[in-house]
């Protein structure tokens, strides 16, 4: 055992080289045990999971949602820690719209150009273990929202762009019930830096909080 802790540290020097970090967690009861082992998102999905328990322990109603769905695949795993609650799915399938492309470049947030086309509602509700719970709202948001008056206890964001994300924010935030919390993807992220500016913009004009955490997409996390 001691011969495999002195390896640790220039092993995991070794792999920071190349921005590959080793990381251990609280050993708590994780859904995702097997995934996690391998996954290169080690933080945000055991931070959603810590949420989620806490949002358990403390009884918090209202239902989930994600703004910025692409292939589902963080989508799947709020589905999967909420059995019991409906899961909205917002997202144009189709990639970002025009007219966020245009703030994007007139402000030199990002290039606009990356290319989320490859996906579909289909290939999103199939890996949907609770598929039952999903609620799609394909279409610019937030005209897709219009008709949504619910509650809500966890909202992810993700929708990389400057206008999206502040417009998702304006209309989660006033729906989160207490103790509930919103994720805004890529918030420290130089290839997004919209999304920064969107959650300092909201959070200074509502004199609201937040968390930077350093998962790969450097998110920051809003609760009530």
């Amino acid at each position: 055992m001691s011969g495999l802790k002195s390896l640790y540290q220039p092993f995991a020097k070794l792999l920071a080289s190349r921005k590959l970090y080793l990381s251990k967690s609280l050993q708590f009861s994780s859904l995702f045990k097997q995934e996690l082992a391998h996954s290169l998102d080690f933080v945000r999905y055991t931070t959603l999971e810590l949420c989620c328990n806490e949002i358990k322990m403390n009884n918090v109603a209202g239902n989930i949602a994600e703004l910025g769905v692409y292939k589902g695949d963080f989508a799947k795993r709020v589905n999967q820690l909420f059995p019991n609650k409906k899961l909205y799915l917002f997202d144009t399938f189709e990639g970002f719209d025009q007219k966020d492309i245009s703030t994007e470049k007139q402000n030199s947030f990002s290039s606009g150009e990356q290319d989320f086309s490859d996906t579909s509602v289909e290939l999103v509700l199939n890996k949907m273990k609770y598929r039952s719970n999903c609620i799609i709202k394909k279409g610019f948001f937030p005209e897709s929202a219009t008709d949504v008056d619910d509650k809500f206890c966890f909202v992810s964001i993700d929708a990389d762009l400057y206008e999206p994300i502040l417009a998702g924010l304006k209309f989660f935030y006033p729906k989160l019930e207490p103790k509930g919390y919103i994720f805004v993807h890529d918030f420290n992220n130089d290839l997004y830096k919209g999304a920064r500016k969107a959650v300092l913009e909201f959070c200074a004009e509502n004199n609201i909080g937040y968390l930077p955490i350093p998962d790969s997409g450097g998110s920051a996390i809003i609760t009530k």
